[in-house]
C-alpha cells in the first residue's frame, strides 16, 4: 500500500527536493516504494524547464529563485500554500502522463467537492485547476509541475489557501498573467484545512491505493 507522508513545518525546498532525488533513486533500484507528501515550503520561487533561457535572476525581493528539473514555467510556494509531491511509479502503473494529470486534477475535483467548493479544469490555458469567486471570474488555485524519468514521475501539485500572493505579483506564475492567480482566502471561500487535507488523503489513497 502507498504510504502518506505529512512533513511537518515549512520546508526548504533544496532539502526537500534532496530528498525527494534520493528517493526516486531508491524506485529506480526497486528498494523504496511509493509515496505521496504532504508539506509547505518556505518562500522560494521555483522555475522549470520552460522558463526562457534569458531568465537568469538568482533571488526576487530577497526570495531565491532556484532552477528545478520539472516542466512548467517559474512559479511561488510558501506558507499557507500546500504542496503535494506523489513518487508515482507509472509504468508498473501502465498509465501515460496524461492519464496521470487528469487523475491529479480529478482527485481535488472530489476532494473540494466534500467542501462544497467548486474546481474547474480549464485546458486551454494550462493544466491545474480555477475556482469562482464573488465576481464569477475563474482564478487559478491549484498548479501541476512534473517530472517524468524512467517510468517514475515526481514534483507534483500546489494548492493556495492563504499564501502571500504579493509574490505571484511579482512574476508571470505559470505563464499566466498574476491578476489570473488567487486563493481561497482571497477569494473568501469558507473552507477548513484540516478536512481538505483528509479529504485530498483520502482521494489519493483511493485511487493509489
Amino acid at each position: 500500500m502507498i504510504e502518506i507522508k505529512q512533513l511537518k513545518g515549512q520546508k526548504k525546498y533544496q532539502e526537500v527536493t534532496e530528498l525527494m532525488n534520493k528517493h526516486i533513486q531508491k524506485m529506480f533500484e526497486n528498494t523504496k516504494k511509493e509515496e505521496i507528501w504532504f508539506l509547505e515550503h518556505q518562500n522560494v520561487f521555483t522555475a522549470g524547464s520552460s522558463t526562457p533561457k534569458e531568465f537568469k535572476i538568482d533571488e526576487i525581493n530577497n526570495i531565491p529563485v532556484i532552477k528545478v528539473n520539472r516542466g512548467g514555467k517559474i512559479t511561488f510556494h510558501g506558507p499557507g500554500q500546500l504542496v503535494i509531491y506523489p513518487l508515482i511509479d507509472l509504468k508498473k502503473r501502465r498509465k501515460n502522463i496524461i492519464d496521470y494529470i487528469n487523475l491529479l486534477e480529478d482527485i481535488c475535483i472530489k476532494a473540494f467537492k466534500r467542501s462544497n467548493i467548486i474546481l474547474y479544469k480549464k485546458k486551454e490555458k494550462n493544466r491545474g485547476l480555477w475556482v469562482k469567486g464573488n465576481s464569477e471570474e475563474l482564478k487559478k488555485i491549484i498548479f501541476i509541475g512534473l517530472r517524468y524519468s524512467k517510468g517514475i514521475i515526481h514534483h507534483g501539485l500546489s494548492i493556495n489557501f492563504n499564501p502571500n500572493l504579493d509574490n505571484f505579483q511579482k512574476i508571470n506564475p505559470c505563464g499566466l498573467n498574476a491578476k489570473d492567480i488567487s486563493s481561497l482566502e482571497e477569494l473568501k471561500i469558507n473552507y477548513n484545512k484540516v478536512k481538505i487535507y483528509q479529504d485530498l488523503k483520502n482521494e489519493f489513497m483511493r485511487v493509489f491505493y
